[in-house]
């Protein structure tokens, strides 16, 4: 099986030996993506900016990747707190404004880390990897 780790500059996880995903092919899944600030490592406390940076973070991990939002197939969210959905789904409509054109999304009530408000994971298929 040929399996590649794609990390991102400025992304981690917390020093576990865990990449940002694995890409199989032209499939991608990711590990959980969530709002950190590639900056400076940092988790804002504001959840509204913290939804903001995890799809900037699925746009980085994607071109990381050699992909873009248009090869994400599937968005499972992990949220602390449901309300949170109505944030996710203003960030959605920008990201793939296309209703007929829209990957599958669930959204999950999760205990997460103290800082966390949510995280992402996703499923892509970068088809042009697999010319």
């Amino acid at each position: 099986m040929w399996r590649t780790s794609v990390d991102v500059d400025g992304l981690h996880h917390g020093g576990a030996p865990i990449p940002q995903a694995a890409l199989v092919g032209s499939l991608l899944l990711s590990s959980g993506i969530n709002g950190m600030d590639p900056a400076d490592g940092s988790i804002p406390e504001d959840p509204h900016t913290q939804v903001a940076l995890v799809f900037e973070n699925i746009r980085r991990i994607l071109e990381e990747a050699g992909g873009d939002l248009g090869d994400v197939v599937k968005c499972t969210f992990f949220v602390r707190d449901r309300s949170l959905k109505k944030v996710i789904d203003e960030r959605w409509l920008e990201a793939f404004p296309n209703p007929a054109s829209r990957p599958a999304r669930h959204t999950l009530v999760q205990e997460l880390s103290a800082a966390q408000a949510l995280q992402c994971e996703i499923v892509a298929n970068i088809e042009r990897l697999a010319l």
